[in-house]
């Protein structure tokens, strides 16, 4: 029988994904202070508490017949998507609920946020936020196979579905040594999942910033709070999938964890600054004729392995 889930780990969740989703806005935020320092607008990591001060103090804009209902539901689902896919996580050793099928409600929380872009698009009846959802679903449909056959590769190597035993598993050699491929892949489908970075089509400027512009207020922080705490979470994944979990020497396992964490986190959000937003027509064909089969080879060799 499985033990109970220690109570400071049930408090701890959502204070650690609350650190964790400021210091990806802090971190953003550094990253365009550089770029402040090349030509570009000038920002400091303060910038995160000073705009949740403006927003939450902001009158929100209203649009013509617009869905309130759905767009609430729409913009209060991402965080939640986040938080739903944190509690299997472990930080070091512990998860808040530790599932046999971890890594399957890992992936379906995808479902989620998929929802949440569709509807705040969808429910504030406007062109380009329209458009936006419906550049999430076809993104969803581009990475979602990648990133599945990804996760398969690594529950494979483990023999488990368990996101604390996969962890467990990479006593040796982390997954992301033995099989790049599938970790290359996850990072990949990570950033689109919290449509980021390269995979940011949906909320693009070209769409003049697609799905949330319409939202102004209260709603705008917390739908953007929701995009940096889904960020934060498929960093953390990344540590118990690919990177040995909370293994290292010295420091105890959830310092590990949280380490690891904060450098995939960096990685992630630097790649907003350095490459360029991807045609979502375009990702989709480079994800069913290179992606896809990558990642069935890297599965295949996987299986080999542990067969053998």
């Amino acid at each position: 029988m499985d033990e109970p889930t220690p109570v400071w780990a049930v408090v701890a969740l959502p204070l650690v994904l609350a650190a964790l989703t400021y210091a990806a806005a802090a971190t953003d935020a550094a990253f365009r202070t550089v770029a402040g320092a090349r030509g570009g607008p000038v920002r400091s990591a303060a910038d995160p508490l000073r705009e949740t001060v403006r927003l939450l103090v902001q009158r929100r804009r209203v649009t013509t017949a617009p869905d309130r209902l759905l767009t609430r539901i729409g913009v209060i689902s991402l965080p939640v998507a986040a938080l739903l896919a944190a509690v299997v996580i472990p930080l070091g050793g512990t998860a808040v609920a530790r599932l046999p099928v971890g890594v399957v409600w890992f992936n379906a929380m995808e479902v989620v946020a998929w929802a949440s872009l569709w509807l705040t698009g969808w429910g504030v009846n406007s062109a380009f936020p329209l458009v936006g959802g419906y550049r999430f679903i076809a993104q969803g449909l581009a990475y979602e196979l990648p990133h599945m056959f990804a996760l398969i590769t690594a529950a494979l190597a483990a023999g488990s579905l368990d996101l604390s035993e996969v962890a467990a598993a990479q006593d040796g050699v982390w997954f992301a040594v033995w099989m790049p491929v599938a970790f290359a892949v996850y990072l990949l489908s990570a950033l689109a999942m919290a449509f980021w970075g390269p995979m940011g089509h949906p909320v693009a400027e070209d769409l003049a910033g697609g799905v949330p512009l319409e939202l102004s207020g209260p709603d705008r922080l917390i739908f953007f709070a929701g995009r940096y705490a889904l960020l934060a979470v498929v960093a953390a994944a990344a540590v118990p999938l690919f990177l040995g979990g909370g293994a290292g020497p010295l420091l105890p396992a959830w310092a590990w964890a949280l380490v690891k964490t904060c450098a995939v986190l960096v990685l992630l959000v630097w790649t907003r600054h350095r490459l360029p937003v991807v045609r979502m027509d375009r990702f989709m064909e480079v994800a069913w004729i290179v992606l896809i089969p990558a990642t069935l080879v890297q599965l295949l060799v996987v299986a080999i392995v542990v067969v053998d």
